[in-house]
């Protein structure tokens, strides 16, 4: 069954007539399931395990299982077997076995129970009974359940940090339909308030108070807005339902002064941009590398990965959501200055993508799952775009080589 053969069901919004918005080249795909070579093999049989054995929500389902997040990225920057192993090993000591569910959820049920974190396990089985009815075509399954409805559950893929987003980007890189059946279990259980900025058009109508195509220039305007100011002392993932609930007219103003002119060209910018959230914000302020910031490269990876595969409707509503996402991180995280200079002037005396894969994979964090998925992405947006100027090289030496641990 083509991906792509349920859609005339949705009937008015004959997406495969869809063009692409952002036009850009898919990246490999790893058919794990059918590779030979011994790595490939560890991998495949590793997100299995992980996948039989453990909850993608742990401790008391606030946190994310993120082993398919750094198992394929150590994966894919030369990991061997031996390394997946030892991975999975530090991996998985916190994670939480699964739980049933307090009961189980049907084709005719299913929105009832988004958001509802206790159904995870029900989800998943869910999930998994439909890829019987899709002759196990597991890109058929995702693509009826995130689509589906005036409110599509991919909405709000940037919920919780963007994790669902993230999950189900190595799900198709990977083609593993253990971690695409996780995802859309992530997806419904982490579904939030987010979707709405997305669904509801009125939001996106706004008029703000300024434009530009520039989101750099928004962020610095963000830093300089004095409605943020003293709104937050700590940097924590709870200030940002805090500021949707307080400041939602302020940060939905920035929000739409982004005005998209050239969507291949700006997304090349919004993912130059997310590597210096993270690398260039580094200062005597903010000695250490923002956790909360990671997610925003990471996640503009998996938007990466996703545009060439979805439907061209979705595209810039893709790229809308992780700039709201990212609009809120930022503020979150206390607005730190972006200074370019940390990556444009950095000397990285010689070093290459082969000795960042090597401090990803054998390095002192090799087993950190955020270390290990920001150099990856910064390799792939620089084979995406080409990298003259070695910018995105730049940002993942120095990154890789002076982090020591995350500030939270």
């Amino acid at each position: 069954m083509d991906m792509f053969s349920f859609l005339p069901s949705f009937g008015q919004w004959r997406l495969w007539e869809d063009s692409k918005v952002i036009d850009i080249p898919p990246v490999e795909v790893h058919e794990i399931e059918t590779a030979q070579e011994k790595p490939a093999r560890a991998l495949k049989h590793l997100l299995k395990l992980n996948h039989a054995n453990y909850a993608f929500l742990w401790n008391e389902r606030k946190f994310h299982n993120h082993a398919p997040h750094i198992l394929s990225s150590a994966f894919l920057q030369g990991a061997d077997a031996d390394d997946l192993n030892r991975i999975y090993e530090n991996e998985s000591k916190s994670l939480d076995p699964w739980e049933d569910s307090p009961g189980e959820i049907s084709t005719y049920d299913w929105r009832d129970y988004l958001s509802r974190r206790e159904y995870q396990r029900a989800f998943v089985d869910f999930f998994e009974d439909e890829l019987v009815r899709h002759s196990y075509d597991w890109k058929a399954v995702v693509f009826q359940y995130m689509f589906s409805g005036k409110e599509p559950i991919f909405s709000s893929l940037v919920a919780d940090l963007g994790h669902p987003l993230i999950h189900l980007a190595y799900a198709f890189e990977m083609s593993s339909r253990e971690v695409a059946m996780e995802a859309l279990g992530m997806t419904a259980t982490c579904y939030g308030s987010i979707h709405k900025y997305l669904d509801d058009p009125s939001y996106s109508k706004i008029e703000p108070s300024y434009r530009t195509t520039s989101l750099l220039d928004i962020l610095a305007k963000v830093r300089a807005d004095k409605q943020f100011h003293d709104l937050f002392t700590t940097s924590a993932e709870e200030n940002i339902n805090v500021l949707f609930r307080s400041h939602e007219a302020a940060l939905l103003n920035h929000w739409n002064a982004w005005t998209i002119h050239d969507p291949v060209a700006q997304f090349r910018d919004s993912q130059e941009a997310a590597a210096a959230l993270l690398v260039a914000t580094v200062s005597p302020a903010h000695p250490k590398y923002n956790f909360f910031l990671v997610h925003i490269l990471t996640t503009s990876h998996a938007v990466r990965i996703l545009l060439p595969l979805i439907p061209g409707k979705f595209q810039l509503p893709l790229v809308r959501q992780w700039w709201l996402m990212t609009l809120s991180v930022y503020v979150a995280g206390l607005r730190p200055e972006i200074d370019l200079k940390r990556i444009k002037g950095y000397d990285i005396q010689g070093r290459d993508w082969k000795w960042t894969a090597h401090m990803a994979v054998k390095g002192k964090y090799a087993t950190d799952a955020h270390y290990v998925k920001a150099i990856r992405a910064l390799r792939e947006a620089a084979n995406t775009w080409g990298d003259p100027e070695e910018y995105y090289l730049r940002a993942a030496v120095r990154f890789a080589e002076e982090f020591d641990d995350w500030e939270f």
